[in-house]
């Protein structure tokens, strides 16, 4: 292999290559319009201009660039004959992986503020919650992530490769055994990033939604269930996403050589349940998501009838 390029084998046959494209490919138009129309209902509907669906329309829009960076790619090599990636493009695919993973755990945490602040302190809300606050949230939500991996790519180096040949499908932890020597510097500045960016966000929002069950238990059955209505999703996408970041950080410290199609089909859980997992739930648990998206179908459905009725 060239200098700059790494390289990794998927299959044993064609035939093996075309259906795991087929299903990848299905799997991503999925991915993409269901994002996609999280965003759209709640870009053009006035009464989803709050907070909690700004932050809902940024975890999907995370999913679209997340599934933009990785699946073209993957779709691209399912079809190959060599699974070659240069060596730029690998590191960047790593920076988008763990910064965007970063950036859901604190949109996540943003919107468990958002419903404390919500449903334990109504009066003061639209001051605490103003449009600067949150642009202020949404910037801080992108921006601190993507340095901190930025640093830890810096510190990775990837100067001086022992190695070309990817034990994944993609490029997350595993374009790290490329180098030579692991760098301790990296390992810890790693555990710092991760604390920064899962532990403590994850804490967060376990703490915020306790207090707002504590708060709300002492209230009456509306606020009950208002609370359980707008904060179960949120923790169930919390719960999804907390164990596939642990899945994959197992995955980084096991050394077991497992055979290709395991490691293909372990591999590919980290890329396919939580962008098509977050707008499933959002679209079926949120009332006025799910008031809009059944609007919308039925109006799809109704002009297509008339087209059809039209024709005949």
């Amino acid at each position: 292999l060239a200098m700059g390029q790494t390289s990794f084998h998927l299959f044993q046959t064609r035939g093996q290559a075309y259906v795991y494209f087929f299903i990848l490919f299905m799997v991503y138009v999925l991915i993409m319009c269901c994002n996609s129309i999280i965003v759209y209902l709640i870009l053009i509907h006035k009464n989803l201009h709050e907070p909690m669906y700004v932050f809902i329309a940024a975890l999907s829009f995370n999913s679209v660039l997340f599934s933009t960076v990785i699946y073209p790619k993957l779709l691209t090599d399912f079809l190959s004959e060599k699974q070659i990636i240069s060596l730029p493009a690998c590191i960047f695919q790593h920076f988008i992986y763990y910064s965007l993973a970063a950036s859901d755990f604190l949109l996540l945490a943003a919107m468990a503020f958002d419903r404390y602040v919500s449903i334990c302190k109504p009066l003061q809300y639209p001051t605490i919650m103003r449009k600067s606050t949150v642009t202020i949230l949404l910037l801080l939500c992108w921006l601190f992530p993507a340095a901190q991996v930025a640093g830890a790519v810096v510190l990775g180096g990837f100067k001086k490769l022992c190695t070309f040949v990817l034990t994944g499908i993609f490029c997350n932890h595993a374009v790290l055994k490329l180098n030579c020597v692991p760098s301790a510097e990296r390992a810890i500045y790693g555990v710092f990033v991760s604390i920064n960016s899962t532990v403590i966000p994850v804490l967060f929002v376990l703490f915020t939604y306790a207090k707002i069950f504590m708060i709300t238990s002492k209230r009456g059955r509306e606020v009950r269930k208002k609370a359980a209505e707008t904060c179960l999703p949120h923790l169930m996408v919390l719960f999804s996403f907390s164990c596939l970041v642990t899945y994959d950080v197992v995955m980084a410290r096991l050394e077991t050589n497992f055979s290709k199609t395991v490691r293909l089909v372990m591999s590919l859980q980290m890329v396919l349940y939580n962008p098509l997992f977050n707008p499933i739930i959002y679209g079926l648990k949120m009332k006025e998501i799910s008031k809009h998206l059944k609007n919308l179908f039925c109006h799809i459905t109704l002009r297509g009838n008339i087209h059809i009725y039209i024709r005949q």
